[in-house]
């Protein structure tokens, strides 16, 4: 094991970081772990609704994702390419993104990042269900360590709240952001290898940000924005390059050199760091039983990593 790991060691030497998938990955990761940080950092300075900072955070990201869709090269797109990506972009960065802001207005950051964890099974579930393939019982029984872990960690934010209801519906809506999450994913496996990585990221970001400031405009006045405090402006616009640009741009790649399961796999560092995060930023309530949660949660997603790749 030793002599393995000092040999993928020496090879990672003469590789770049970003030509090495596994490193892209996480690198991902983290970044979307923060996303949860900087949305509860949002909420707290100042008054803001969900649809008007998911509308902050793409327009502000709106610039870098058609600057990476000019800059990459590639063959003219079809129709049914751009199908493609509109859907990706509506699924994977609209509706995912929406239902992790609505479902951050009741629940803390850690159990919102341990319900999106989820999505390597359901990506897993999903390509067995499109290509009719059995599922084994290692998996399955990855699949419940995964989701006993996910009930321990309920039960953590239920014991620190008097609003037990409210948790209940903000992790139904976090739970529907990663059933769409798992849809851009497979997607993205799908469309990555024709379209390419650069392209892919920059064009169904950019119309993500367009169905999300379309939502915005039917919704809000157009002046909502004008009022919010410059905090929120500052939170937001972290969220739209840390967490929304470079990890959307870095799981592209990640996808293109690994493959949608394994990608997906790559992310035990994100519950980790947002739970340390949250914990250590915004103060939010650290037991034991969300310790246990979460080593749950690892260790099924790594059972379900380790069965798939062999």
């Amino acid at each position: 094991m030793i002599q393995r790991a000092l040999s993928a060691f020496a090879i990672s030497e003469h590789r770049h970081w970003w030509q090495d998938g596994r490193t892209l990955a996480l690198l991902s990761a983290a970044g979307f772990s923060l996303k949860a940080i900087f949305v509860k950092l949002a909420y707290a300075a100042g008054p803001v609704d969900a649809v008007s900072l998911l509308a902050l955070r793409m327009g502000l990201a709106l610039p870098a994702f058609l600057w990476l869709a000019y800059s990459a090269q590639g063959d003219p797109l079809g129709k049914r390419d751009w199908l493609g990506l509109a859907g990706l972009g509506l699924v994977g960065y609209y509706l995912s993104s929406l239902f992790d802001f609505l479902g951050l207005q009741t629940i803390s950051a850690g159990l919102e990042r341990l319900i999106l964890f989820t999505y390597p099974s359901l990506v897993l579930l999903m390509e067995a269900a499109w290509h009719r393939r059995p599922i084994s019982g290692r998996i399955w029984a990855a699949m419940g360590l995964c989701y006993l872990g996910l009930l321990a960690a309920f039960w953590h934010d239920l014991v620190h709240t008097t609003a037990s209801t409210a948790v209940l519906i903000g992790g139904g809506w976090v739970f529907l952001s990663a059933i769409t999450f798992s849809l851009y994913y497979l997607g993205t496996g799908r469309y990555v290898k024709r379209i390419g990585s650069t392209r892919l990221a920059g064009y169904s970001g950019a119309m993500a940000c367009g169905f999300v400031l379309g939502h915005f405009l039917l919704a809000r006045p157009l002046d909502a924005l004008a009022g919010l405090p410059q905090g929120v402006w500052g939170w937001a616009l972290a969220m739209a390059l840390v967490s929304t640009v470079l990890p959307i741009w870095l799981a592209a790649r990640a996808v293109e050199r690994l493959g949608a399961s394994r990608a997906a796999a790559m992310g035990t560092v994100g519950p980790v760091l947002t739970i340390a995060f949250g914990w250590l930023i915004l103060g939010e309530p650290f037991s034991l039983l969300q310790v246990v949660g979460l080593c749950l949660v690892l260790a099924g997603i790594t059972w379900i990593s380790k069965a798939k790749a062999a």
